[in-house]
């Protein structure tokens, strides 16, 4: 293993693996190296460039915490998160289409009862958000769990603000009612810009882009014998739809507030008469059988 130059190196790179134990791992080390090198060809970065690469994802790494991934941040913003969930998530079109996580995901949220406020008022403008969970051919899924978090009017999510607001705020789990029904009280939520103050941020800076989301819901639904899903309802009207930097929307997760003219909701809930209103069947896809 001498004597190597730019134009046998990736083959000598490759003929080390051949003692890969395990065929996937040596599948995508293979993959890895020749995709690698052939960007570095395409490029031929100086070495500046390539330290200054380097460098960068050394900050990325430092910017990760308890509260904050950068490197979901990364995934998401180069469109790979999307591309692994279309990958992962090739269901029929009847079923509700999936979008990414997100880094703002809590697995310790609190149970809720149906019907219960999970935010408080100065979160923002009312919200009634009322949903219903089916399968495939329309029938109920009783029982089913529903993961709910979202951000507030100013953008923030309950783990990005001060210490006096650190409770775990406008996120919740519910269960499905014997019609496959669940509904929550919360705050309407708005656009917001992912965390920008770090090295994804000065690579969007470079690239001429903006941070910001659109207003959404996020919904992680899971039941026996299903697929689990994790998706956004998105609010129509929303000026960042067409430009969402992580690359989420679809057009059948767009979704109106309505307005409730009177004091009880389309499903039969009291309501104030300045509450908006968010509506959204999901449809969860069959487990496949082995």
């Amino acid at each position: 293993m001498r004597n190597f130059d730019e134009d046998n190196i990736t083959q000598a790179v490759l003929d080390s693996l051949s003692g890969c134990a395990i065929p996937r791992t040596r599948q995508i080390s293979e993959a890895l190296v020749r995709h690698l090198h052939a960007f570095v060809k395409e490029i031929e970065p100086t070495e500046a460039e390539w330290a200054g690469a380097i460098a960068f994802l050394t900050r990325t790494g430092q910017m990760c915490s308890d509260t904050r991934q950068e490197f979901i941040l990364l995934s998401d913003t180069l469109g790979v998160s999307m591309l692994v969930d279309a990958i992962n998530h090739r269901f029929e079109e009847d079923t509700t289409q999936t979008t990414v996580l997100g880094p703002f995901y809590v697995e310790q949220a609190q149970d809720f009862p149906i019907g219960s406020p999970i935010s408080r008022e100065s979160d923002g403008p009312a919200l009634l958000v009322e949903g219903k969970v089916e399968d495939s051919r329309g029938n109920p899924i009783v029982g089913a769990l529903i993961e709910t978090w979202h951000a507030d009017d100013r953008g923030f999510y309950d783990v990005q603000r001060d210490a006096g607001k650190s409770a775990l705020d406008m996120r919740a789990r519910f269960h499905t009612d014997q019609e496959g029904r669940f509904w929550y009280r919360s705050v309407v939520p708005a656009a917001y810009p992912i965390p920008n103050d770090g090295p994804v941020g000065a690579m969007l800076d470079a690239q001429g882009r903006h941070p910001f989301r659109p207003a959404h819901v996020h919904f992680k639904l899971s039941a026996p014998g299903f697929e689990t899903i994790v998706t956004h309802v998105f609010i129509d009207g929303d000026p960042y739809l067409d430009s969402d930097v992580v690359f989420g929307v679809k057009d059948a997760l767009i979704t109106k507030l309505a307005k409730t003219d009177g004091q009880v909701s389309p499903g039969g809930h009291e309501v104030a008469s300045d509450t908006s209103l968010l509506t959204y069947r999901f449809v969860l896809p069959d487990k496949p059988r082995n």
